[in-house]
């Protein structure tokens, strides 16, 4: 059996895809380990018992709300991405050391397992959370290009092999993308496996009896790390919601607002947080999100159309998969009104085609394997170069 070092960075939506591919390996009989700034939260997504190794680094901070595009870009590799990888550093060479993998399991964005794991001589491999980087979305930007391929290579020389020659982002023994060329487009040298979509710690206190049968679900959620900037869009879909009581309920989830008692409103559900794959097992009939890769993913999975509104980073590149695929209305976050958002709502929910381009997405995922298909990639790798 082979041991496998998962290193991921304090985000939630970048270890939920691990957690099943993980969980997939110790099935299988192989030791798994973390290492991960923040052991609480990984333990909290992968289970008590998982083992994890501590390492410096926080969750990425709040944003100045005004920054988009390549202000937003370098913002995010300059202030978060870059200095996480520098204090995550010291941690992923003790996790290395102690552990001993056989391969390390790097996060795209957590550039302190691909960059250690080549200067310690570790194969690793790289985990894809979003397929953005694979539609190269730097063409049209060759100065941020050649700015970020020069702090790269200073974090090679200060914590890699300065001999070394690989992207951090892109392992050169294998590169798991957690979507299919389907949605994403075609890319050489990448393993589509789907959606990492996999059972989940119980999270109680969600009031499933407040659902109502005779109307339609609307899930309404912006991820883990949009609360300082979603209360405007918010406000925006609970209007709009409300306009459609009679033939729907929305479901919100809003990080920085305390739960509201279901029995005081049965049209719109305020709540901080759900049981997100669970919810959309039960029948959702639509949701409207900020185009997360792994929201759309899990949604695609179930079927289930979207009204996108992408806010910054990848967000922009999986809302236009999203549209061009037929499977969700794109609208402007910073911008679209109620009227605007109920008509892309109304689109999604009352037009077949969404919900069958949706489907047939649905179907290469399933298709492509999931956590199973990930696993037997990793099983492989580690025994070609065992």
């Amino acid at each position: 059996m082979s041991r496998f070092l998962f290193v991921v960075p304090p985000l939630t939506g970048h270890i939920n895809p691990a957690v099943g591919v993980a969980a997939a390996l110790a099935g299988r009989g192989h030791r798994v380990a973390w290492a991960c700034p923040d052991p609480a939260l990984l333990r909290r997504l992968a289970g008590v018992g998982a083992e994890v190794f501590g390492c410096a680094g926080a969750p990425e901070g709040s944003r100045p709300p005004e920054l988009r595009g390549p202000e937003a870009l370098r913002f995010l590799w300059e202030w978060y991405l870059l200095p996480l990888a520098e204090a995550m550093a010291p941690g992923v060479r003790v996790a290395v050391g102690e552990f001993r993998p056989d391969v390390v399991v790097a996060d795209q964005q957590a550039f302190a397992g691909a960059l250690v794991a080549e200067r310690l001589g570790v194969p690793w491999a790289t985990s894809a959370t979003t397929s953005a980087e694979f539609t190269d979305p730097l063409s049209g930007l060759p100065k941020v290009r050649e700015w970020l391929e020069e702090r790269l290579a200073r974090l090679r020389t200060s914590i890699g092999d300065p001999a070394g020659g690989a992207d951090p982002r892109f392992s050169p023994h294998l590169v798991l993308a957690f979507s299919v060329a389907e949605l994403a487009g075609p890319a050489e040298g990448v393993r589509w496996v789907g959606p990492s979509v996999a059972a989940r710690p119980a999270a109680a206190g969600f009031p499933w009896e407040w659902l109502d049968a005779a109307r339609a679900t609307v899930l309404v959620t912006l991820g883990t790390a949009n609360t300082d900037v979603g209360g405007r869009f918010l406000g925006v879909c609970d209007e709009a919601l409300r306009e459609r009581a009679d033939r729907v309920q929305g479901v919100v989830v809003d990080p920085g607002s305390p739960p509201r008692a279901p029995a005081d409103d049965k049209d719109v559900l305020v709540v901080p947080h759900v049981p997100q794959l669970a919810l959309l097992e039960r029948g959702v009939a639509a949701v409207v999100c900020h185009a997360g890769h792994n929201t759309v993913g899990e949604a695609l999975w179930h079927g289930i159309p979207l009204v996108v509104a992408p806010i910054r980073d990848d967000q922009p590149v999986v809302a236009g998969q999203v549209a061009d695929a037929g499977a969700g209305v794109r609208v402007r976050f910073g911008r679209v009104g109620a009227r605007r958002l109920g008509a892309a709502l109304d689109a999604v929910l009352d037009e077949p085609g969404y919900r069958a381009a949706a489907g047939r997405i649905g179907a290469a995922f399933r298709a492509a394997g999931g956590t199973s298909a990930a696993a037997d990639h990793l099983e492989e790798l580690a025994r070609e170069l065992s």
